[in-house]
Order: structure tokens, then sequence, then C-alpha cells
């Protein structure tokens, strides 16, 4: 193997094109994303993807995690380069940036593609616009064994920088499928399972309802909720009860509540 190629200037055109990442219109453009610290670049490559791009800070330690980085975005035609800390910190947009960066491909399951047999939960959410929430539902849904999250209507980007740091390399883990409201509802009629949405104005107790495997959860964004139009697509409306003053919770929380109060139900 030979020697990395070496970046020392904040003006190299590779560097440029990392910082644009932070862009959705380039993400967009060339189908990729930024990834940060090298426990995410391991979760990549334990679900079989490897950086297109592997960025070396100068000052990373030696690793076996590295060391596999480094021969399998090789081994699969990728590149490693090696920068110094000033770059690390001007792609990342951190004063105390991961020493390991890597930019990898953007994966969408096809909504016709989504297996519902290959999990008993599934999460579907609607409009949803703040990336800190949707990388921790993604990250929720992993950790609950959800199969994958589907993103309908105009939603924020689950490979911007702020989502991907939140899904802690779950965005790896499920699958992520981008639909509009009315192939949602088409699709949704071949649905097999229980279709549960949850409103505050429902009155059925988000743990009351009988359950049928594969069951779809699903969320409205964080300022309007479930639209009407979903809601009546769904089988049951669920509530989960505000015991205080607060009169709702944030968005990934309920998601959360929601999809472990499902699987505990389907699985035990």
């Amino acid at each position: 193997m030979g020697e990395d190629r070496l970046i020392t200037s904040l003006t190299n055109d590779t560097v440029k094109a990392m910082r644009a990442l932070h862009m959705r219109k380039q993400r967009d453009a060339t189908g990729t994303f930024l990834a940060e610290g090298l426990k995410f670049i391991g979760e990549a490559l334990d679900q079989g993807h490897a950086p297109r791009l592997l960025l070396v800070g100068q000052d990373a330690r030696p690793h076996p995690l590295l060391d596999r980085a480094r021969a399998e975005t090789a081994k699969a035609g990728g590149e490693v380069v090696l920068v110094t800390h000033p770059i690390l910190e001007k792609i990342s947009r951190r004063e105390n940036p991961q020493t390991v960066l890597g930019v990898f491909e953007q994966t969408y399951t096809p909504l016709d593609q989504v297996d519902a047999s290959r999990s008993p939960c599934w999460i579907a959410l609607e409009q949803v616009r703040d990336p800190g929430n949707l990388g921790t539902i993604i990250r929720t849904a992993d950790s609950a064994g959800c199969g994958g999250v589907v993103l309908i209507g105009d939603c924020v980007d689950p490979f911007s920088v702020e989502a991907v740091r939140a899904t802690m390399g779950s965005v790896f883990a499920v699958s992520i499928t981008r639909t509009t409201p009315d192939a949602f509802l088409s699709w949704r009629e071949q649905w097999g399972g229980s279709v549960i949405g949850t409103r505050l104005d429902a009155t059925a107790g988000y743990r009351s309802c009988e359950l049928k495997a594969p069951a779809l959860i699903l969320m409205g964004n964080e300022q309007a909720g479930l639209t009407d139009r979903l809601a009546s697509a769904c089988d049951v409306n669920v509530k989960i009860p505000m015991r205080g003053r607060a009169d709702s919770l944030n968005l990934a929380v309920a998601t959360g509540v929601m999809a472990y109060a499902v699987t505990d139900a389907l699985i035990g």
C-alpha cells in the first residue's frame, strides 16, 4: 500500500468539496454525505459500507479499526487522505473535531422495495423538520429493532451533517425511504399489519390497542402533528398521556415511547 496523499491547504479542492457537503444542494448533486468519527465509520464498515473518501488527521492515534478503515476504503476503490488539524476543524465546523472523517454514498430504499416482513415494527414520519429529531429517531428505530423509517412529504434531509451525527451510526443499520403523501397512502393499502397514528386529540391510550405485526407507527411533525389526511388512514390513533404541565413531548422522545411500546407488545 502506497503512502497516503497529504493535504495541508485549506483551499484545496478536496477540502472545498467536503465542506460543501454541509449544504443539501451539494449532497443531492453528489449523492454523498459526511460522517465523523472512527466509531461511526466502524459502524458503516460493519454494515458493508466503505467510505468513498477517508480523511485521517495527522494526529490520529493508531488503532486497529483505523487500519481496517484504510484497508476497506482502498479495497472499495476509495481514497485515503492525510490532513492537518485545521482542515478537520474547517470541514467539521468544530473546534474539537473528530480525527477521522468519511464521505459515504447515500442509500435510500424505494417504497415498493420495503420488506415489511424483516421487522415487527416500522416508523413513518410526516414532514419532520428538525435534523436532530430525525437523527435521534433513526437511532431509536435501530435500538428498538424497527426495520426502517419512511419519510413522507417535505422532510429534513436524513443525510445532513446534524442528522447523521445524531444517528450515531444507525443511519447504516435501518432502511430509509422517501415518498409523497399520495404514494404513501396508496402503499399503505397493502400493509398487512396495524397502522397506528399518534394525535394529541386521540382518545385511545398508546398501550391499549390490539396490534398485529408488522406494525407501522405514524408520527406528525414538530409543530402541527399528524395531518387529518394521514390520521384517517390509520387503523387507530393513540395518545401518550401528559401528566404534568407540559402539553406535549419532543417528537423524538414521543417516537421512542411509541417504538418501545409497540415492539414490547409484539415481541415481549
